[in-house]
């Protein structure tokens, strides 16, 4: 569903239980008061009205957003049954997320032919990607090819995902839960063991900033 399609659903569903979709006066009443004496009161909640539309210009966000540099990884996941080989896809939106219980999480484009295959499975491996893996990047930011072709691996340990040799760390979870996004998934995954290869563990990340890669100097 796109963001029309989206924004259509949200207008129905407001209009349905009876909430305002055009713009109206504030609400004035103790309920809608300001967060501390002397504020604003809040808005009045309402949908975006079928004659607005986006406040941004998508390429505008995507230039401003791209000046704040990011990791680059490849999460992978085991064959689920039916399959043929595993799956996985090039990504940036990786963060730790909770020290106690551990959690990481990671966001992926409804759009994706990748993560419902991730999704079966249950289970997944964040391959944090060291300076000189660009290449092995893009091949894994390739939709349709066969992604794993000539790349080096062996099994994590709890799920069996794929754990690329080279990659500086290695994060092996399960999926905890699935929340909506806009039109991307924000994935949360319990981490069940991890680590980092001895032999690069002081190396250097693979970066990403303005549409490059690029790497880490002091």
């Amino acid at each position: 569903m796109g963001h029309a399609g989206m924004a259509a659903t949200a207008v129905r569903y407001l209009r349905s239980v009876g909430a305002p979709t055009t713009t109206g006066p504030v609400e004035t009443s103790p309920a809608a008061a300001g967060p501390y004496p002397g504020a604003p009161p809040r808005p009045r909640l309402r949908a975006v009205g079928d004659d607005e539309r986006a406040p941004l210009d998508p390429g505008e966000f995507r230039r401003v957003l791209g000046n704040f540099a990011t990791g680059v990884t490849v999460v992978t996941a085991p064959a689920a049954d039916g399959e043929a080989g595993p799956a996985g896809f090039a990504c940036q939106s990786f963060s730790s997320l909770s020290l106690d219980p551990p959690l990481v999480s990671f966001m992926v484009a409804r759009t994706s032919t990748t993560w419902p295959r991730i999704a079966r499975a249950g289970v997944f491996c964040v391959n944090v990607l060291g300076a000189d893996q660009g290449e092995l990047c893009r091949g894994f930011a390739v939709s349709g090819a066969d992604k794993f072709a000539g790349v080096v691996y062996d099994a994590a340990p709890v799920s069996g995902s794929p754990r690329l040799t080279g990659a500086p760390a290695w994060i092996d979870c399960t999926v905890q839960a699935v929340h909506t996004g806009g039109d991307h998934l924000i994935v949360v995954g319990r981490v069940d063991a991890l680590g980092t290869d001895s032999a690069d563990a002081d190396g250097e990340p693979l970066l990403f900033h303005r549409g490059k890669f690029g790497r880490f100097t002091t």
